[in-house]
């Protein structure tokens, strides 16, 4: 079923629908193996709890906590997921949104093309070419929404995931490390038939790398480099807010207005480009269940 509802989204947005569908497995997977690793940190606390070893008992309880807290860390990261997915879908939404504008041009340019060659005196002609410039003024503001959308959701979106990667590792090294604390509070020298091993005093030792475990995660603070972005100078037709101050491609500053620079189309002169009229709306819900 959902092969077949990948086939229904327009061409243009499958591949993205794709890359969406397989990161949601993506996810899934990683809230399972955190719930199978809370799991596991559970039994492992039963097992030492049934060894009636008291080392044995507390370090593996103590084990069992920080280790669960690396499950908690999972489902963590797919939240966070969920957040960067959840941007690339707007990009899926802007890519279904701007198809029937290109295929809408084209069908009318064709259709022009056709009724010259069948009819060149045609008055219907006229009407066509006029209808030409609509379309292709309205394909004009979707195709910059487009590149605008793609670029700043994209930027976005792998912002948030690699911050995530970022964060789930180093507090899961944090974790680790004090964890291995852990085990050097347990005395592995061997004992010969007969003899008894000291009493276990570390009790206080291990509530305490339990408590600088705790202390530094919630006082943990992201170190990497940030990700800047200009997408606030975008208005909400998700065309920028002062058209006549472009860029190009080496980042010199355009003063002409990209309204006024559309040129004639079969000799006929294009309307100025609506910054609200004819915009494309990216929350517009597509027809993809997921």
């Amino acid at each position: 079923m959902g092969a077949f509802q990948g086939l229904q989204q327009p061409e243009m947005s499958r591949k993205m629908g794709r890359l969406i569908k397989t990161e949601g497995d993506v996810i899934g997977a990683y809230e399972a193996a955190g719930r199978e690793r809370i799991s596991v940190a559970s039994q492992l606390s039963e097992w030492g709890e049934s060894t009636e070893d008291n080392a044995v008992s507390d370090i593996s309880d103590k084990l069992g906590v920080l280790l669960a807290e690396l499950g908690e860390q999972e489902d963590v990261y797919a939240q966070n997921m969920e957040d960067y997915r959840a941007l690339l879908k707007q990009i899926r939404n802007i890519e279904a949104s701007v198809q029937p504008t290109r295929e809408g041009r084209a069908k009318v340019a064709d259709e022009i093309q056709r009724l010259k060659l069948r009819d060149p005196t045609s008055a219907k002609l006229e009407t066509l070419e006029q209808e030409l410039v609509r379309a292709e003024a309205h394909n004009l503001v979707a195709e910059a929404q487009l590149t605008n959308v793609t670029r700043q959701k994209m930027k976005e979106a792998y912002d948030i995931h690699l911050a995530a990667v970022i964060e789930k590792g180093e507090k899961q090294i944090l974790l680790a490390r004090h964890a291995k604390r852990l085990l050097n509070y347990l005395d592995d020298s061997p004992v010969v038939p007969g003899d008894q091993r000291a009493a276990y005093e570390h009790t206080e030792d291990t509530k305490h790398v339990l408590e600088e475990a705790e202390n530094n995660l919630r006082t943990w603070e992201r170190t990497d480099e940030p990700v800047h972005t200009s997408a606030g100078e975008t208005s909400t037709n998700l065309l920028p807010t002062n058209p006549g101050r472009t860029e190009s491609a080496n980042g010199v500053a355009d003063g002409s207005d990209d309204a006024e620079s559309v040129k004639a189309v079969n000799g006929l002169e294009k309307p100025n480009i609506p910054h609200a009229s004819g915009a494309i709306d990216t929350q517009q819900p597509v027809a993809v269940p997921y």
